[in-house]
């Protein structure tokens, strides 16, 4: 098992006049069946983002991304252009491609985050059972007729009050909660939750709408640096229609302040109405 760190690092090559590009490989490991996750593919994004703002702006702060079309494990290149750089913060663009495929592009915001509280928070931590009483999510999913490499890499342990889809009892809430380590012990990090944020299994299980839920676009917000430990992640679905889904998710860490959100687009094959 490789870290993720190592998953998801970037070495420069040059580039033209106010392009940086840099080599990167996808690892494998942080796939759902087949199709690498989307928060992964961002931060593999971030990573070579970071390197061109280097010590001033060394984090993540927010990031749009939108998904072309799923690239492959194995190497890729990401272009990076600077757009503002300014005192708190920098802005640019990412793309990821694959020869002559674009798959990924992104606008991302860089500067510099803290272990500060918040000032204010109208959010309350999700309150889930402890840890151990949670259910861990297995890369061999009952039923899911498909491998998911990425329960190898992210240990996801999920409230059992949301497992009713699991015995075809899906509570119809539209709503996933769970909590969520870096299976080697490493910490989490702004890059490292952007896969927090788009937890595994979808909320569509909960609506009992099965199968992959493609993200079509992700915006996600790091707040604060997060303290050691895992995090608790609740996501939820506002509209489904049109083969389209809405979820919004959020972060706390073992200190009960929230450090990341996301909102996302994700396609689903809605089933007709009964």
């Amino acid at each position: 098992m490789g870290t993720f760190q190592e998953a998801t690092a970037v070495v420069p090559r040059g580039g033209a006049a106010g392009l940086h590009e840099f080599d990167a490989t996808l690892d494998e490991q942080w796939a759902v069946g087949t199709k690498l996750h989307g928060g992964y593919l961002l931060a593999v994004l971030g990573r070579a983002a970071a390197q061109v703002t280097g010590a001033g702006h060394p984090h993540l702060t927010a990031v749009s991304g939108s998904f072309v079309q799923a690239p492959e494990p194995g190497p890729a290149v990401i272009a990076v252009e600077v757009l503002r750089a300014g005192r708190g913060s920098t802005q640019l663009r990412a793309r990821l491609a694959q020869g002559n495929r674009s798959c990924a592009e992104a606008l991302l915001t860089q500067g510099l985050l803290n272990h500060d509280d918040a000032w204010w928070s109208g959010l309350e931590p999700v309150q889930l059972p402890d840890e151990q009483e949670c259910f861990r999510s297995p890369a061999e999913a009952p039923g899911a007729g498909f491998r998911v490499p990425l329960m190898d890499v992210v240990e996801t342990r999920l409230d059992p009050g949301h497992l009713g889809f699991a015995v075809g009892k899906p509570a119809g809430k539209g709503e996933i909660a769970g909590w969520q380590r870096l299976a080697n012990g490493d910490d989490w990090d702004p890059l490292s939750l952007l896969v927090a944020l788009d937890p595994v299994p979808p909320v569509s299980y909960d609506l009992g709408i099965q199968g992959w839920a493609p993200t079509v676009q992700l915006s996600a917000y790091l707040r604060r640096l997060p303290a050691p430990g895992p995090v608790r992640v609740q996501m939820r679905a506002n509209d489904v229609g049109g083969d389209r889904m809405d979820e919004v998710a959020y972060a706390w860490d073992s200190k009960d302040r929230l450090v990341a959100q996301a909102t996302q687009l994700a396609a689903v094959r809605v089933p007709e109405r009964r």
